[in-house]
């Protein structure tokens, strides 16, 4: 009987799947579909649960070949990342006029990344206050012991290093290595040794010209290569993201979800406010902070389902380009920077919550010293984050080890890692694309006239 049940729901499955497949030969929308993919997961996962339970073999059986889909678009957009970051800055490199200083832009971007993520862990660093967040009171089951002893054994490699040892080992001493993402830091390896190949194309155009501009030639064709296969991938977007959001409300432990309702409630509390912040900083560059909220949602919202700040590169960069006016070098440098280096939402907000919920657990008198150290402290861990899972767990390691806090306790929040980590991530791309926006504005080099154009041309992932 179980067998029969599994196989009408996995027909059922296949049937929506279909229907996305039906909208887009319809030439509905590509974010239209992604919405629409969004809404139908949700409603079908909420059905499995609610006929079947979270932990009912149909359920776990169902959900099981259901991921085929849903974490089968996650691994291939984790296939992309590297390639898509190293050729997104050696092009920006390659477009990028001779006359551009990438030491002003680059520094500008990196300057605001670390800035906002400063004032995320400041907000986060509230919210945990004003909601009396407390780690004391929270009992680790089975799930989040198993999580636990993860998360110790991901703490001994950072727990043996300095501080300076950890900032040392940001850079690529193999980039062949760090291309596999072996490396909690592969990411922002792979961004330095881009950089690095970036300014020795430009003091090679410089003193060999010929050969420089075959070089470049070649950079700006491999580019738009790998953007073909980026197409590729997300154009899979409605099903993927479809398949993602029925796995998370079938498996959803809602009991759970609303033991930790409060930290739910603290952490959207302090991502919405650091959105609002993200618009005060474009609304304080002269630009209008409502178009961009409208010529950022589409980008957010696929960042909001996705969880992937790295499989929202391409979305992010088109964003910058046609919808806000940033020139392709500085919207290449902001994204891609964006993806390792100040990650509003999960190396600021969230390991500042933590920092604060668990030290009373283990009595450590909160104070002003305290609270300045573990700003300071978030903001030095923010460099070096993955763009794609493990970025906010990776952050709170280093934070929570470095402060002295037992990382064991970040564990009981397993349950709604998903739920808070959608959100975290959509703020990752917004500070992302902020950091762009602003660099460009103060640079004089933003198209105002696209800037505040109502004209909202399509971020497409058709091929």
């Amino acid at each position: 009987m179980d067998l029969l049940l599994i196989i009408i729901n996995l027909i059922i499955f296949l049937a929506l799947i279909g229907a996305l497949m039906f909208l887009k030969k319809r030439n509905v929308k590509f974010s239209y579909r992604v919405m629409i993919g969004l809404l139908i997961g949700l409603v079908f996962g909420a059905v499995i649960q609610l006929i079947y339970g979270v932990s009912n073999n149909i359920t776990v059986q169902t959900t099981d070949w259901m991921s085929i889909v849903g974490d089968g678009f996650v691994r291939l957009l984790q296939m992309i990342v590297m390639p898509l970051v190293f050729i997104s800055i050696l092009g920006a490199f390659a477009k990028m006029d001779m006359k551009e200083k990438f030491l002003k832009s680059g520094s500008k971007i990196i300057l605001i990344l670390l800035g906002t993520t400063a004032i995320a862990a400041a907000i986060g660093i509230t919210a945990a206050l004003l909601f009396n967040l407390d780690a004391s009171s929270l009992n680790l089951g089975e799930a989040e012991n198993e999580r636990a002893a993860s998360l110790q054994t991901s703490a001994e490699e950072v727990e043996g290093q300095t501080l300076p040892q950890q900032l040392i080992s940001l850079l690529p001493a193999n980039p062949f290595l760090d291309f596999t993402g072996e490396r909690a830091t592969s990411t922002i390896a792979v961004v330095f040794f881009a950089v690095f190949m970036g300014l020795s194309l430009v003091r090679l155009i410089k003193s060999n010209p010929e050969t420089g501009e075959k070089v470049r030639a070649g950079i700006v064709a491999v580019n738009e290569w790998v953007m073909q296969l980026v197409k590729i991938i997300l154009a899979l977007t409605p099903y993927g993201i479809f398949a993602i959001m029925a796995n998370t409300v079938a498996t959803s432990d809602f009991q759970a979800i609303y033991d930790l309702g409060l930290f739910v409630v603290a952490s959207y509390a302090a991502l919405i406010a650091m959105y609002l912040v993200h618009l005060i900083i474009i609304t304080l560059t002269g630009l209008n902070p409502v178009q961009y909220f409208k010529k950022t949602s589409e980008t957010l919202l696929f960042a909001f389902t996705s969880r992937s700040s790295a499989g929202t590169l391409p979305l992010n960069i088109q964003t910058q380009r046609i919808r806000l006016g940033v020139p392709s070098s500085i919207a290449n440098f902001s994204g891609s920077f964006g993806l390792s280096i100040g990650q509003n939402g999960c190396a600021g907000i969230y390991p500042a919550m933590l920092g604060i919920m668990i030290a009373p657990a283990v009595g450590i008198e909160i104070n002003a010293t305290y609270i300045i150290t573990l700003i300071a402290v978030t903001v030095i861990a923010s460099l070096g984050i993955a763009g794609v899972g493990g970025g906010a767990t990776f952050a709170a390691i280093v934070v929570l080890s470095t402060m002295n806090l037992p990382i064991a306790l970040a564990a009981v929040l397993i349950s709604v890692e998903p739920l808070i980590d959608m959100g975290r991530t959509a703020l990752n791309v917004s500070g992302s694309m902020v950091s762009g926006t602003v660099t460009a504005k103060t640079n004089g080099q933003i198209d105002k006239d696209i800037y505040n154009s109502d004209n909202l041309d399509e971020l497409t992932a058709e091929v």
